[in-house]
């Protein structure tokens, strides 16, 4: 094992018909254009990668590694195509992205987490794991620890649906979604050798009734604005191995449209304004299943509308059926949500979101995707001044964020 001492040393450093046609087409399209997940991504690589000597595969894969997280300082040592790695993130599904990743380089054997090397190895588990390490990050941007609530109606993104069946805002609706989440600064094994973030979100959710009946609105087209929510948040989260939570502290407001208040000038417009906190933890069970829970309490609302303080979210997540597109070079997985939330201003009702669809990542398991999904939506509105009357709808989206 010297012999990699001295190399480094001379080296750079739902539920209905829609469901089954989505899932189906999904197949479909996994069989016609993709392979099995055991084919590598070869094609992404030059070809003289896999031949190439221990000193240029070390600083190939490093390259890789650093261009997709980079936040982590991940270290890379190859020795006859083995390659270790340290400095991996204490989050699980993370630290499993990026030796996925690795091991998708043509030529790799084998790759081993540096921290549970044999003890012959120990002189290279000194100088590498037990090297300082990078305390913080600013602006992280690759990665999240505690990653979206995917089922919920909310969940931070960009998001374009067609809803049709609600009887609140139209039968033919338009939902719109623009947000994300900025981080601010990362905190690196702290706490209980975890890793904490500060950050700030933002969003805005619009729904738009296609068909709207009575429409006075002159100019309007046929369309009217119904609603529009604007949110803003302060998210503190932390992740270690299968673990993660967050506390965040957030405003949410909800607004009529011009063109709703128009075409109904009886109805009252209101203030539905609240201050919240609540605390979210999350347990990934493996990579296809996770599960999360969510107390909160309003601690602030508007007399116009008020609320009771206390409800809870919950739900779960699975993926299943993943698949490496050779061609596109991309991942892909059939996913299902159950997203809940039972709340005291409504006496603790039953409401529930099911979603269901495909995602794309360039990165196993986190990082960007993009979505296409079915949701079925049935307890109370989500939409501002509506939010305390129950409604049921089916909707379509594309999507994209973390």
């Amino acid at each position: 094992m010297r012999s990699i001492d001295k190399r480094r040393e001379s080296s750079a450093r739902p539920l209905f018909h829609p469901l089954f046609y989505c899932t189906l087409f999904s197949l479909t399209f996994a069989q016609n254009t993709a392979t099995a997940s055991t084919v590598t991504r070869s094609d992404a690589f030059p070809a003289e990668v896999e031949n190439a000597p221990d000193a240029y595969f070390e600083g190939y894969i490093q390259a890789l590694v650093d261009m997709h997280y980079a936040e982590y300082h991940v270290i890379v040592i190859a020795q006859s195509k083995k390659i270790w790695l340290s400095n991996l993130p204490k989050n699980e599904l993370l630290a499993k992205s990026i030796v996925q990743f690795v091991k998708d380089v043509p030529g790799v054997r084998e790759v081993i987490v540096l921290d549970h090397i044999p003890e012959e190895t120990e002189e290279l588990r000194v100088e590498y794991v037990e090297r300082p390490r990078v305390e913080g990050i600013w602006f992280p941007q690759m990665t999240e620890l505690f990653q979206p609530l995917v089922g919920s109606p909310r969940v931070i993104s960009y998001t374009l649906g067609f809803r049709t069946g609600d009887h609140i805002c139209g039968n033919f609706c338009a939902d719109i979604s623009l947000g994300d989440d900025f981080p601010i600064y990362r905190w690196l094994d702290v706490l209980w050798h975890g890793d904490l973030q500060l950050g700030i979100e933002g969003g805005i959710f619009s729904v738009f009734n296609l068909h709207p009946s009575p429409d006075i609105v002159v100019g309007a087209e046929g369309t009217e604005l119904v609603n529009t929510d604007f949110y803003g948040a302060i998210p503190l989260s932390y992740a270690k191995n299968k673990w993660s939570a967050r506390v965040r502290i957030f405003h949410w407001s909800g607004h009529l449209g011009d063109e709703y208040m128009i075409n109904h000038p009886n109805v009252k417009r209101l203030n539905p304004s609240n201050e919240i906190i609540d605390f979210f933890v999350s347990y990934q069970y493996n990579e296809a299943l996770r599960f999360y829970v969510g107390p909160a309490v309003i601690v602030h609302s508007d007399p116009t509308f008020p609320w009771k303080p206390l409800y809870i979210d919950y739900g779960t997540e699975i993926r299943f059926l993943g698949t490496k597109f050779l061609k596109q070079r991309v991942y892909g997985t059939l996913f299902m949500t159950f997203h809940f939330q039972n709340m005291q201003e409504l006496d603790w009702n039953f409401d529930g979101t099911y979603r269901a669809g495909y995602e794309f990542s360039k990165l196993q398991g986190i990082g960007r995707k993009f979505r296409c999904y079915i949701e079925y939506h049935r307890g109370y509105s989500y939409e501002g001044q509506f939010s305390k009357k129950r409604d049921h709808y089916m909707q379509y989206n594309i999507n994209y964020g973390f």
